[in-house]
């Protein structure tokens, strides 16, 4: 299933965001969902197409009262979204032939963040990565030492081959005197202390953030067992899925991903290219189960490899350097190549990861419809 084969789908997949917008709601109108926007009262997008107008859009397929739901989420990393997007029209295509099995509605949120998406940066309008901005504001929100440590190297104020070489031989002697487990997991667990810097997690929710709340309270209504997968990129083997469930490790929600995807899979940290898994902190995936409480809500954040860590990291500081940089001439060039570094144009890629989601997508809503 998961290997790049010769079926043809690489034209779900925009290069830009106003694209990837009107195919989706294209598409789900096809296949007769109800359509809401939740439209950025600020921020604003290049005018390609929509006027600059960025929109969470929201799309429901299926039965209004069912108290059994799928979630599928995309672009809460923007460059990333165009894999989710992509996932997401293979998934309508399916429903517009076969229909939502009964009792179940499945809940489609596109562009979760839609500043990023549309401008091609990992992170938001306030250079806040999504997926650290989902935790308790009102406590202490705690310092990440060994980012604290590696913050001038790894966010120079320009990107030269000088600073290059300087980033890497100081990232390799934190490395040699800390370990990799150490420095993967203080690079991604999230800090919030600089916010021109790397996985900032913000002072205070997001708008995409309090706006998931309301598509919760307004499209979740009823719902007491949810399914979810968001997809990402950039981490695993190249256009092979790598899961992260972060549910209870063994409890009953973790053994139903398994039982829908397999033990093996959620289990396996290849994908961290020698570490562990990050001691991650404000994913959307603990703050959906905390708006979706008392609602039961099993998934997992599903990622597409793209490159080697070692190189999308690189991408990851590229992406930051683009917003906060000395101005060398090739920013826009530099823009373009994080959209492709974390969805390669690649047509055997593009044409195996959707054999790849289409299959997640079609075992996860079995298993929704089966709970």
């Amino acid at each position: 299933m998961s290997k790049l084969n010769k079926n043809d789908d690489s034209g779900l997949f925009a290069t830009t965001y106003a694209d990837a917008r009107a195919l989706f709601l294209a598409a789900a109108g096809a296949a007769g969902a109800t359509l809401t926007a939740y439209v950025h009262p600020t921020a604003r997008g290049p005018n390609d197409g929509l006027g600059g107008q960025l929109s969470i859009d929201v799309a429901v397929v299926g039965a209004s009262k069912a108290q059994r739901a799928l979630v599928v989420v995309c672009g809460t990393h923007g460059p990333e979204g165009y894999l989710g997007s992509a996932a997401q029209l293979a998934l309508l295509e399916d429903l517009r032939l076969s229909g939502p099995p009964p009792d179940t509605r499945i809940v489609f949120i596109h562009g979760l963040n839609p500043y990023g998406f549309a401008w091609w940066s990992r992170t938001t309008e306030n250079n806040v990565d999504l997926n650290r901005n989902f935790i308790d504001y009102s406590l202490p929100l705690g310092r990440n030492e060994a980012y604290a440590e590696l913050h001038a190297v790894l966010c120079p104020s320009d990107w030269t081959p000088v600073t290059q070489a300087a980033g890497h031989a100081a990232n390799a002697a934190w490395i040699a005197k800390h370990g990799f487990p150490a420095w993967l997991d203080g690079i991604s667990r999230g800090q919030y202390d600089e916010p021109t810097g790397l996985s900032f997690g913000g002072v205070a929710p997001e708008w995409s953030s309090t706006t998931l709340e309301e598509i919760v309270d307004r499209h979740l209504q009823g719902v007491d067992r949810v399914g979810l997968i968001e997809w990402h990129t950039g981490l695993g083997d190249y256009g092979e899925p790598f899961f992260l469930c972060f549910n209870e490790p063994d409890g009953a929600l973790w053994q139903r991903c398994a039982d829908w995807w397999g033990r093996a899979r959620l289990e396996d940290q290849g994908g961290f290219g020698g570490g562990v898994r990050p001691e991650y902190t404000g994913l959307v995936f603990h703050g959906l189960q905390r708006f979706l409480a008392p609602a039961e809500m099993a998934g997992a954040v599903i990622e597409f490899g793209t490159g080697p860590i070692d190189n999308m990291f690189d991408w990851l500081r590229i992406d930051r350097w683009v917003r906060f940089g000395a101005d060398d001439g090739q920013r826009e060039a530099r823009r373009q190549g994080v959209r492709d570094a974390f969805c390669p144009p690649d047509p055997a890629w593009r044409s195996g990861v959707i054999a790849s989601a289409r299959e997640i997508q079609r075992m996860a809503l079995k298993g929704v419809a089966a709970w």
